[in-house]
């Protein structure tokens, strides 16, 4: 099990609430199989472009590498491309951000067709920018193919062709089911359906809402996962509802 450093920056946010996306992040992690060695927390004014952090923190992190044995240091932010270059090169050990993380996540959980090539295209739209800083996390991770570290542009320039193409072949994959998703929604306008949309935000309960009133109003053999876990289900689940004396 890798042991990861978790990395925060308190500039908008007061020191508690950092904490708590932390907290978060943490669980985010342990979803994968990561084990959180520690946490960090910088308070700053401003982000600083090169490393996200400040330079002299990056080099606090150097240290809590070496002592802790980090395996992974994990920033609780998106980091833009350059900074994600910069801190592989600098850190020497794998960098990843709460947005690959959860894209990590996602391609796990993600079952229906339709939610397999949302995540794909998610990750591959993350990766294109990402090439070069990513090349020792996807290289640790299998990473289809994208070990740009180290690589010629030529090299890079067909990893990035190659990205592309699968973007427009995902999308049009897409394009097919969104149009079939079409047909079934006119239908049901059509027939005067009502839809009820449960939304909300991971972990907040919509499963166990649907399993309830799905078990109320009528025996249920399909139920929705249950878990208290974030992001435990991903793919959207319909059910048709009917009420005795009600149409």
């Amino acid at each position: 099990m890798d042991q990861a450093l978790l990395v925060g920056l308190s500039y908008k946010e007061t020191t508690e609430e950092t904490m708590a996306s932390l907290n978060e992040l943490e669980h985010l992690a342990s979803a994968i199989g990561i084990k959180t060695k520690d946490k960090l927390i910088q308070n700053a004014k401003t982000v600083n472009p090169k490393y996200y952090v400040g330079s002299g923190k990056v080099e606090e992190i150097k240290t809590i590498i070496q002592v802790l044995d980090i395996d992974v240091v994990i920033f609780d932010t998106t980091l833009s491309p350059a900074q994600l270059k910069h801190l592989e090169a600098d850190l020497e050990t794998q960098v990843i951000d709460r947005s690959f993380l959860i894209l990590s996540i996602f391609s796990e959980r993600a079952h229906s067709k339709e939610a397999v090539l949302e995540v794909q295209l998610a990750q591959k739209m993350y990766m294109l920018p990402r090439l070069i800083g990513l090349g020792n996390t996807l290289s640790r991770q299998g990473g289809g193919g994208y070990n740009a570290k180290g690589a010629g542009e030529t090299k890079l320039e067909l990893d990035r062709r190659k990205i592309m193409n699968e973007i427009g072949n995902i999308k049009a994959e897409l394009e097919k089911i969104k149009a079939e998703k079409e047909v079934s929604r006119k239908q049901r306008i059509k027939n005067r359906i009502p839809v009820v949309a449960l939304v909300g935000y991971t972990n907040a309960g919509k499963s166990s809402i649907m399993n309830s009133l799905s078990s109320y109003l009528h025996h249920d053999s399909d139920p929705v996962l249950e878990k208290d876990m974030l992001f435990a289900t991903l793919d959207t689940k319909a059910k048709k509802l009917q009420k005795e004396n009600y149409p």
